[in-house]
């Protein structure tokens, strides 16, 4: 079972990881304001996460799907990331560099598993 670790980042700010079962953070989030807000984000990947759609962007002529939406594109460097958005729009939870996208599709499909009973693990006070 994987878990959400909510922490401090470098700033001071919270923010959270999606782990996996084996400890690889699937998923990062943006800072948040304070710890109840982080929470509120937690909540929003929870909820979004199973039901999300999928729009593959690296392919020509894609279909923009409804939100909430898994996004899958290319970086700069031409590795395949994925960002999660809510119903609103605004991107809740974002993955590593991949170097197929296959790959990013098992994150995906991780992260649509890990979300729904994963603990919340509070680690603020470590660095």
């Amino acid at each position: 079972m994987g878990k959400f670790e909510i922490k401090q980042a470098k700033n001071g700010s919270p923010m959270f990881n999606l782990k996996a079962g084996n400890g690889e953070i699937i998923g990062t989030s943006e800072q948040y304001s304070s710890v109840d807000a982080c929470k509120s984000g937690i909540a929003s990947v929870q909820k979004n996460a199973p039901i999300a759609n999928l729009e593959d962007q690296t392919k020509e002529g894609f279909e923009p799907a409804k939100n909430p939406k898994f996004e899958i594109y290319q970086d700069k460097r031409g590795e395949f990331r994925f960002r999660l958005k809510a119903g609103n729009g605004e991107t809740i939870l974002t993955g590593e560099g991949y170097k197929a996208k296959t790959s990013c599709k098992k994150g995906i499909a991780s992260i649509r598993k890990n979300a729904v009973d994963s603990p919340i693990v509070e680690k603020l006070d470590e660095a």
